[in-house]
């Protein structure tokens, strides 16, 4: 992979899904994208990203953006966001909506919809959770919602009996959400950069993140006021530990640890 080559990658995955990439990622790049090249028996990187621009329609453009697409995540991950998001919904009656931007693997969405099942168990609201991301492959294995037993263990024990069931046989070492939580997480691929998303709001709250990250400030902004028309005037944006948005939109206002609320 040339130095011309890499800045190809970057400049077509920043258009392609606003990923701005570093320079210290070329070895990441190189590594993942290597298995695109044996995949179609390639040897040189030009020929592949030549390959992918002369088919912009081209389902190899879902793969390229899924190699290169970073999926951290767990389960309650910065979890002092939950008792806000608690406290924010507990008194609400008919239907509460939040959606989550970056679901990845699934942690983040079923730990928001663990959360409102934990908070209205005693009355009935309409709660559901929009889980969307880019890369098709993280939301597959977020529908599925089959996860190691190490990673569903740093739950706590009556969290695990009463919203996962064990694997057995070929599934041992396996835990899967239940029925009732996978039932509250609708699943679709969206792309922050796409001209449409199709969610409809209002939502109560919106989770993104530990994405914003890795877009540069203008892309941020344009994201950021359109978030703001989809949240109910009261809503909140939670950001993850190392975003600040107080010096690059006026649409929010910072209102907690990396909490916004619209100014």
């Amino acid at each position: 992979m040339t130095e011309a080559d890499f800045a190809r990658v970057r400049e077509l995955i920043h258009k392609r899904a606003g990923i701005v990439l570093a320079e210290h990622k070329r070895e990441m790049v190189y590594s993942r994208l290597a298995k695109r090249l044996r995949h179609y028996g390639l040897t040189r990187f030009s020929d592949y990203l030549a390959r992918l621009e002369r088919r912009p329609d081209s389902q190899e453009w879902e793969a390229f953006t899924n190699a290169l697409t970073t999926n951290l995540t767990a389960f309650f991950r910065e979890a002092h966001h939950f008792p806000q998001l608690v406290a924010h919904v507990r008194d609400r009656t008919g239907s509460v909506r939040i959606w989550c931007a970056a679901a990845s693997t699934g942690e983040e969405p079923y730990s928001i919809a663990i959360t409102l099942a934990e908070t209205f168990s005693n009355r009935t609201v309409d709660a559901k959770v929009v889980a969307t991301d880019i890369d098709t492959e993280a939301l597959a294995k977020a529908r599925a919602g089959i996860y190691p037993l190490e990673q569903v263990h740093k739950l706590e024990e009556a969290r695990i009996k009463r919203f996962f069931q064990r694997g057995t046989g070929g599934q041992a070492g396996l835990a899967r959400v239940r029925p009732e939580i996978r039932a509250m997480v609708e699943f679709q691929t969206i792309n922050l950069m796409g001209s449409q998303w199709p969610v409809r709001g209002p939502f109560d709250a919106i989770f993104c993140r530990n994405t914003m990250i890795y877009f540069d400030k203008p892309t941020q902004a344009r994201i950021l006021g359109r978030f703001a028309p989809l949240l109910k005037p009261d809503g909140l944006l939670f950001a993850g530990h190392s975003e600040n948005f107080s010096h690059i939109s006026d649409a929010f206002r910072l209102r907690g640890q990396t909490i916004y609320t619209l100014a």
